[in-house]
């Protein structure tokens, strides 16, 4: 299973982005599936997150009422609408999956984690 985000860059205060991840693999079942973001010298934290699989949805405290995030269960995929951008948004964001993996021969639940993308916003 593989994780892929995409849309990140350097985005001006006030502005927005779109972040995409999409999983690939033999994937039998997306159980949850999330954003977290770290910044220099900071733990990595929850930004939002989809739970058990369905559209039970989380935001970290931050980011409440301007971001808000999807998901295309049919092309497992899951997106990060962000808008009016400050400063302290400036991280790498990750996508994170809880998922249930099928080789054929037998079924595997694990944590799976993208690569990051980088996310900027000058002031």
């Amino acid at each position: 299973v593989q994780l892929v985000e995409s849309g990140g860059g350097l985005v001006q205060a006030g502005g927005s982005l779109r972040l995409s991840c999409a999983a690939s693999g033999s994937i039998f079942a997306i159980n949850a599936m999330g954003w977290y973001r770290q910044a220099p010298g900071k733990q990595r934290e929850l930004v939002a997150i989809f739970r058990s699989g369905g559209t039970d949805t989380n935001y970290a405290d931050s980011v409440k009422g301007r971001f808000t995030i999807s998901r295309d269960n049919a092309k497992n995929t899951m997106y990060l609408q962000m808008n009016s951008l400050k400063p302290e948004d400036t991280a790498v964001y990750y996508c994170n999956a809880d998922v249930t993996a099928d080789s054929g021969r037998y079924r595997m639940r694990n944590d799976y984690w993208g690569q990051g993308t980088q996310v900027t916003v000058s002031s």
